[in-house]
């Protein structure tokens, strides 16, 4: 089901916004709220009204006829400012029948609180009794991926999701853990490999210019592993590599019958390929990535660990300078 991105007035500064949006477009939202952010990246737009619309009139139901006024043949009607049942969605049913009596096809309603799942059903039943079986239902307030497929799971008749700042602000992880290290250094022309080390096995980096490689069993389009590479090695099987686990010991795997995909190409460099600018054919190519990735490594709750390896070469390098710093 399509996820909106809600979250501009949640967002850390205007920029967080506008570029949190395309972010979230990027990871598969299927449209943003945040106008600006739609006309600089040319993403889709879409929303609904806001409470304080509801709010500005005397009543509810001369709100959602002005809304409807403005926008004929996209209306979507936010019900819960008052009472969903009583009289969010009645109002909203009134409006729907004069839409459709002037040729127009009333979009859906959003609710924004309470039991989602109770409501949700509730109003699906009665937009189907007043003949709007296609009015699409969309929830909103403080979601995140985990009430979302709780919601699912109830079997909550909902056809779209707008997720604000559970989104914007990445609440799952505020903080990027990542950082620049350098790897490598030109020394006299030549490029010399570095190497940071360090007390904690998952800070120990790795040295020198690299490559990564996406391997896929023959036939097959669901990819099993990556190795990261040195940039001038061919990988040929059979190929012992290494598996890097910053919570236990080295370990090896001899890999004998696979398919190797390159990953990294040049962005910033005389010989760099033409950068893809465009916004949803950045968001297609990133679909496509994820869905190489085994099923079992994308569940929300205990995924499977995805293997990354490091190749003879760069195991043996780093290994090499650790023992020549640590002497």
């Amino acid at each position: 089901r399509p996820v909106m991105e809600f979250g501009a007035r949640r967002a850390q500064g205007p920029d967080a916004a506008t570029y949190g949006a395309r972010a979230a477009v990027i990871g598969g939202c299927a449209s943003t709220s945040n106008v600006l952010a739609g006309q600089l990246f040319q993403l889709p737009v879409a929303g609904t009204m806001a409470h304080a619309w509801v709010q500005s009139f005397n009543d509810e139901l001369t709100a959602f006829r002005s809304w409807a006024k403005v926008y004929p043949d996209s209306a979507s009607l936010l019900v819960d400012t008052y009472d969903v049942l009583k009289s969010g969605i009645p109002n909203a049913i009134t409006v729907f029948k004069e839409l459709q009596a002037a040729g127009h096809q009333p979009v859906g309603i959003r609710i924004d609180s309470g039991d989602i799942a109770q409501l949700a059903t509730a109003a699906r039943q009665l937009l189907d009794q007043a003949g709007f079986p296609n009015a699409k239902i969309t929830a909103s307030n403080s979601l995140d991926e985990g009430v979302i497929s709780s919601l699912l799971e109830q079997g909550a008749p909902l056809d779209n999701f707008g997720v604000g700042d559970k989104l914007i602000t990445s609440g799952s992880a505020p903080v990027l853990s990542g950082v620049y290290k350098m790897a490598t250094l030109t020394e006299n022309g030549r490029w010399q490999p570095k190497i940071k080390l360090s007390n904690s096995r998952s800070k120990i980096t790795l040295p020198g210019k690299k490559q990564t490689y996406r391997l896929f069993h023959p036939h097959s389009k669901t990819a099993f592993a990556d190795v990261i590479t040195l940039a001038d090695e061919e990988l040929t099987a059979p190929l012992t590599v290494t598996n890097v686990d910053p919570l236990s010991t080295f370990s090896q795997l001899t890999l004998t019958d696979f398919v190797a995909q390159p990953l990294q190409v040049p962005v910033v460099s005389k010989d760099a390929q033409p950068v893809e600018t465009d916004v949803l054919a950045i968001q297609e190519r990133t679909q496509k990535q994820l869905a190489q990735l085994p099923a079992a490594t994308k569940r929300l709750v205990n995924p499977d660990a995805y293997p990354v390896y490091l190749s003879p070469k760069l195991a043996a390098l780093q290994q090499e300078l650790m023992k020549e710093h640590q002497q």
